[in-house]
């Protein structure tokens, strides 16, 4: 891996590029088990500098509240209660400008490496609105003046937050700063909560299921704040818990260690898997690895909520901060890099300085029933019914049991995206041919196919393209991030922003003709089930197919599949699938 240029397979271009794509994947997905993306050095210097763009920028801003004291001084003012509130306020407004989860080069930005706030800054580009047919004037898929001045809106309000002086009230004596005045965070919620019922995706990006639910919280009596933010922090660990007791998150486990650009002993990658390089499905070290995960985010945060300090609080809280520092070094696909950064933060604030602040000293239903729906009713509802939220709001975190897509464009027909959608930046593919030039740029988005097939949705993917091409080599193949990135200017692992609503609003503006594009679409696992929900369809005609792939067919396949036991069993929904594969054929005959 060199400082620029990254550390691709060694092979020869023109043989591999003969192969079918399935055998395309194979020498890919065993060279992501060594060598991860094989990202450049540069890029992790990048993503270094950003965090402690993050850490030192926020410190600032926090610093020039008044009363509090300089930045010298930070060790006698970062218990006051407003500097959490300022630490909340500052990641939410790095988020929703696209500077944290789903930027840089590792989500396939590289020029520009951030393009979230100019896209949602410029009308004409696309938005997708959570509930078009029920909320009123939110029917479209075009931004809008609107929607560009309620996005303004709510950069401007947390702004002005940052800005905000403390004021008097019930805080203990020894926080003489208080806290920012309730009223004040009224733009910030009201703003926030317009601009997503026209774009979900703002919303998703500033983190509504965990700093939305903070702002709320903040309107509370202190020590109702304090015990209301204890228990969000719970929510958050119990549901990224609760979503890996499954099949697919040893598989993730695998992959991020793969990934680590400190892991740089490939003999311990190897025995990541079964059987390098013939069997990439995750070993019982892997496995053990991820279970141990989920016995952490269980146990350890249930003692911070009930020790009250002393020997238990800080081995507990040295627990949490090397579990978040280690998922931190690893820099998972995704980059919720920052993110780590406050739960460690928080770890420390809420959890080691308010640690006598215990559960028992809750006083207002109305938080109780806030966090009771907000933090166990909405998740439980995306775990049982995940087609029906978000795996954000489900707090269905890194466990693998994402909805995801394959887009499929026949060749020659991709250009549309670029001559038809207006979009702040360039396509991934045009960025790194930029870059990198028409050979690699290839080799680096069939390497991000081969991370995709690593894991147990993306060999179902694989699993259902004969059932939905004629001919795979006919067709350029994209994961379905790429295709959210570029035309909605932002992605984070959530497959509802690339489904049928994002292929209507493509449909809309470039007009694919009956088999140019096919999408499938494969929705998470419910907790309840065994088997997950797909549906193939083509952008002209519609839904072609839909049915079930059972999750025990997934785990026991490898990424790249036999070409002679491609396609994947699947069992019927409405009626059955139908051969999507042969209507291809007959719609070019």
């Amino acid at each position: 891996m060199g400082f620029i240029t990254p550390n691709l397979a060694d092979f020869d271009l023109k043989e591999w590029r003969s192969r079918p794509y399935l055998q395309r994947i194979r020498p890919l997905a065993q060279h992501w088990a060594e060598n991860g993306f094989g990202t450049p050095g540069a890029v992790y210097v990048l993503y270094v500098l950003k965090i402690l763009g993050y850490v030192l920028g926020g410190l600032a801003v926090t610093a020039a509240t008044p009363g509090l004291g300089s930045l010298g001084d930070v060790a006698s003012w970062w218990t006051e209660p407003i500097v959490y509130q300022k630490v909340v306020i500052w990641t939410l407004l790095y988020e929703v400008l696209g500077l944290g989860c789903g930027s840089g080069p590792l989500t396939l930005r590289f020029v520009p490496p951030v393009c979230a706030f100019l896209h949602w800054l410029r009308p004409g580009t696309v938005r997708l609105p959570p509930w078009p047919g029920r909320v009123p004037l939110t029917r479209g898929t075009r931004r809008t003046a609107v929607d560009v001045a309620l996005y303004a809106a709510v950069i401007a309000s947390a702004v002005w937050l940052l800005c905000s002086p403390g004021t008097a009230g019930p805080v203990p004596r020894e926080n003489a700063v208080g806290l920012i005045e309730p009223v004040r965070l009224v733009p910030l919620v009201v703003s926030l909560a317009l601009l997503g019922l026209r774009d979900k995706t703002v919303f998703l990006a500033a983190r509504g299921e965990h700093y939305g639910l903070t702002l709320l919280v903040f309107f509370f009596p202190f020590i109702d704040m304090i015990v209301g933010l204890k228990l969000v922090m719970l929510a958050l660990w119990w549901g990224a818990a609760t979503s890996k007791l499954n099949r697919h998150f040893p598989f993730v486990v695998a992959i991020m260690i793969s990934n680590s650009p400190l892991q740089r002993v490939k003999w311990i990658k190897r025995k990541l898997y079964r059987d390098f390089p013939d069997d990439l499905r995750p070993s019982k070290l892997s496995a053990f690895a991820a279970h141990s995960g989920t016995v952490i985010e269980y146990t350890v945060p249930l003692v911070l909520l009930f020790s009250h300090g002393g020997l238990t609080t800080t081995a507990a809280l040295t627990i949490m901060v090397v579990f978040h520092l280690h998922i931190l070094s690893t820099f998972p696909m995704g980059v919720p890099l920052e993110w780590n950064v406050f739960f460690v933060f928080s770890a420390v604030f809420l959890f080691g300085h308010y640690a006598e602040v215990g559960v028992s000293s809750l006083e207002s239903p109305l938080l109780a029933a806030l966090l009771l729906v907000c933090a166990v009713a909405v998740p439980a509802l995306g775990n049982v019914k995940p087609h029906l939220v978000s795996f954000l709001p489900s707090m269905r975190y890194y466990a693998g049991n994402w909805p995801t897509s394959t887009w499929c464009f026949r060749k020659g027909t991709e250009q549309k995206l670029n001559a038809h959608i207006t979009k702040a930046a360039g396509m991934a593919k045009d960025q790194l041919v930029t870059l990198y030039g028409e050979d690699l740029a290839d080799l680096m988005l069939h390497k991000g196919m081969a991370w995709r097939s690593m894991h147990t949705h993306g060999r179902a993917l694989n699993g259902l393209l004969p059932r939905a091409l004629d001919d795979t080599e006919a067709y350029d193949l994209r994961d379905g991030e790429y295709v959210a990135g570029g035309v909605l200017g932002w992605n984070f692992g959530e497959g509802h922003l690339h489904n049928e609503q994002l292929l209507e609003a493509v449909q809309e503006r470039c007009g694919f003709q009956e088999g140019e594009l096919r999408v499938i679409v494969l929705e998470s696992q419910p907790i309840q089930r065994r088997h997950q929900h797909y549906r193939i369809m083509d952008a002209a005609t519609g839904l072609i197919e839909e049915g079930l792939v059972d999750v025990k067919e997934m785990v026991a396949r490898q990424p790249w599949l036999a070409d002679g036991d491609a396609t994947i069993p699947v069992h019927a929904v409405d009626g059955g699938p139908r051969p999507a594969g042969a209507q291809v054929a007959a719609a070019h005959e």
